[in-house]
């Protein structure tokens, strides 16, 4: 697994925060500003589709981050096919919002799963062209490796359908994905609250990208510093090591009464 002791680095950039920061429906531009403070966030995600390309100092989302030190990383949902998912990444590049970008691309109208063949196919041919590509996708080990070997940045498996709140529905795929990986693993999708952030950040993953848990909760602001919290005291809780689990009890002291475990003789 990625070395990441030190913060988060992407593409051989370092940032402080684990957190990246979704900015679709806050109730006002107000508390998207708030939220995104408290949140701590470096990393901000926003649908290409829904920023006017032709007047990006003007547009009703980008106008709220300027005088803010963030990495933009535009996303490519709405896409159906690899080819789209592309298009809208050279779109973004010539409209001045960077070279990251998101491969999101829906295979079911119903569950918004990722189609796991046109977004290897994008991440491919976004990754030739020089592109910072973090792809989103499900949680399949042998598809997150795929789109390692193909050139992403860093991979980020969902934890359960997007929107859903249903958290981490498979650790232990999430846990073996982690191990192979040698980019940064993010958690992306179905994270419903600050326990599905912190789990997910003890079994190793790099970051969080969370979107809806934040911007829906009955106070935004006061959820992203739970968020950025939550995110922290998991990656701590990871690098320290937590206890096995056993099947049965054992006592917190040893039978001769000590409270501190035997040292070496």
């Amino acid at each position: 697994m990625m070395n990441q002791q030190n913060g988060l680095t992407i593409a051989g950039l370092t940032f402080g925060s684990r957190f990246l920061f979704g900015t679709g429906r806050f109730p006002s531009p107000a508390e998207l500003r708030e939220s995104l403070a408290e949140s701590g966030a470096e990393i901000v995600t926003f649908a290409v589709r829904r920023v006017n390309l032709e007047h990006t100092e003007d547009d009703s989302v980008l106008q709220h981050l300027e005088g803010k030190k963030l990495t933009y990383l535009p996303n490519t949902s709405g896409a159906r096919v690899a080819e789209e998912a592309v298009r809208i990444a050279r779109l973004a590049r010539e409209a001045g919002l960077g070279n990251w970008i998101k491969v999101e691309i829906s295979g079911s109208p119903v569950t918004l799963l990722p189609d796991p063949i046109e977004t290897l196919k994008a991440t491919e041919q976004l990754a030739k062209e020089g592109f910072v590509v973090l792809p989103y996708t499900s949680d399949d080990p042998i598809l997150c490796k795929r789109l390692e070997e193909a050139g992403a940045a860093a991979v980020m498996p969902g934890g359960s359908p997007i929107g859903t709140g249903l958290g981490l529905l498979n650790p232990y795929h999430l846990s073996l994905i982690i191990e192979e990986a040698n980019v940064p693993i993010i958690v992306d999708a179905g994270i419903g609250s600050p326990k599905d952030a912190a789990e997910a950040m003890e079994l190793g993953a790099a970051g969080i990208l969370a979107n809806t848990p934040v911007a829906k909760a009955g106070n935004p602001v006061r959820m992203a510093k739970a968020f950025a919290l939550a995110i922290e005291a998991g990656r701590i809780a990871y690098e320290a090591g937590r206890i096995p689990r056993k099947r049965y009890a054992s006592a917190s002291s040893d039978e001769a009464g000590s409270l501190f475990a035997a040292g070496p003789t």
